[in-house]
This record gives C-alpha cells, sequence and structure tokens, in this order.
C-alpha cells in the first residue's frame, strides 16, 4: 500500500490535513522530486527549522520589555524566503502577538476609563490575568514545536494560510 505524502513523517504540511484538489499533496514525478516537493523549498536543516520556529514563539517574550512583535517580525523577513515551515511559524505568531498587543490596549483602556467611575478596580484581576496569557500561550506553541508539532494558533493559523487548515494541531 502506497503512503500519501501527508503519512509521511517529513511533510511540511503544517498541521493541516491534505483536501481534495490540493495539488502540493499529490505525488508528481520521481521520488527524488517528490522529495524535494515535500521539503519545499527550503534551503534549512529541519533542525535548523525547528530551531528558528520555536524561537519565533518564544519572540512573545520580548513583550517583557515592550518589544513583543519585533522578534517574530525579524524572523519572519530573515527566513519567509528560506523556509516556508518557519515562514509560517513566524507569520502566526507575530500576527498573535499583534493581536494580543490590540486586546490588551483596549482592555486596559476599559479597565483604565471604569476606574475613573470607581467600578474599573474589578476589571484589574481580569486584566492582569489577561495579560499573561500571551507569554503563557507563546511559550506553550514553541513547546509543542520542540516536540515535532507544528502548533497551530487558533483562528489565526487558518486565516495566514487562507483558510485551507481546518484541523488544529494542539
Amino acid at each position: 500500500m502506497q503512503q500519501g505524502p501527508e503519512d509521511r513523517p517529513d511533510y511540511g504540511n503544517y498541521g493541516r490535513h491534505p483536501e481534495p484538489g490540493d495539488e502540493s499533496y499529490g505525488y508528481r514525478g520521481s521520488e527524488h522530486e517528490t522529495r524535494g516537493m515535500m521539503q519545499g523549498k527550503s534551503s534549512m536543516s529541519p533542525q535548523d527549522e525547528k530551531t528558528w520556529s520555536i524561537l519565533s514563539h518564544l519572540s512573545v517574550l520580548t513583550g517583557l520589555v515592550g518589544l513583543m512583535p519585533f522578534g517574530a517580525l525579524i524572523v519572519w523577513l530573515v527566513y519567509k524566503d528560506r523556509s516556508p515551515r518557519v515562514g509560517f511559524h513566524a507569520l502566526q505568531s507575530l500576527w498573535y502577538q499583534l493581536a494580543w498587543i490590540v486586546i490588551l490596549i483596549v482592555g486596559w483602556s476599559i479597565t483604565f476609563i471604569l476606574s475613573l467611575i470607581l467600578i474599573g478596580f474589578l476589571l484589574i484581576p481580569v486584566m492582569a490575568i489577561a495579560s499573561v496569557v500571551p507569554f503563557v500561550h507563546g511559550c506553550y506553541a514553541a513547546y509543542r514545536v520542540s516536540q515535532g508539532v507544528d502548533y497551530r494558533y487558533p483562528f489565526i493559523a487558518d486565516r495566514i494560510d487562507g483558510g485551507r487548515g481546518r484541523t488544529a494541531a494542539r
């Protein structure tokens, strides 16, 4: 029985299953051509791809010094053409961090405004917990990538790959 490329461990499907009509999942040409197709246009070793993918998720920790999205942006700009896998992880990490920046700015602004009306102090613990979430989730994503899983952030990964990713590797 011939295995499909999605069944092979070295196939870069980024956590999504093949869909009917998706040519990138079919076999074409010789074994040599198929291996090249499965590895994409990557000019990096699998270990380097894994390392830079992990670092793109851990770049959320630069938010502790006020530089949250810049680490993922730099990884994406440098490696997007060298490795589709690293580019995917860095781009989803970048959008995830930007989304959390917007969420936290809006949340803390509402908390501050309501504090002036004397009921906002109730939101301070909620916003303090919400402020920690992106750091914990980013570290969790980095851990999953280090375990060999192409982690996909909910909602964001589907937007990046054009809605083709129906299943998430969590």
